[in-house]
């Protein structure tokens, strides 16, 4: 059964989902890991060089606890570990490329943007 929503609850569960893409690399780190996509450890510190290894290490953990990423342990020597999306974190995919190409109207729609700049 659907949920059925209201004004004021529609605006919670967004704020709710907005609150789980807080951070300034979140949203980095998820679309490097789009597609089915492992990256190790260093290959994101690789492809987001502006993050510190603290940082990387604190946006993986929270997106793992609110259940976007998974972490993958390879038991091997030495040990391999590798971060993907859960199914749920990979259904965000759609919803941020239609936020993206919303944006992007913007550019285009003079009610966004009076000035013309």
């Amino acid at each position: 059964m659907e949920k059925e929503w209201t004004p004021t609850t529609a605006a919670d569960g967004v704020e709710q989902a907005l609150k789980i893409l807080e951070g300034r690399w979140k949203l980095v780190i998820l679309f490097h890991l789009f597609g089915g996509k492992l990256q190790r450890f260093s290959d994101l510190e690789r492809l987001i060089p502006a993050i510190s290894q603290k940082m990387l290490i604190q946006q993986l953990r929270q997106m793992e606890t609110d259940g976007v990423v998974r972490r993958i342990v390879h038991h091997q020597v030495p040990p391999k570990v590798e971060y993907g999306l859960t199914d749920w974190g990979q259904a965000l995919c759609p919803a941020l490329d239609a936020l993206l190409t919303w944006a992007a109207l913007r550019d285009n729609s003079p009610e966004a943007n009076p000035t013309g700049d």
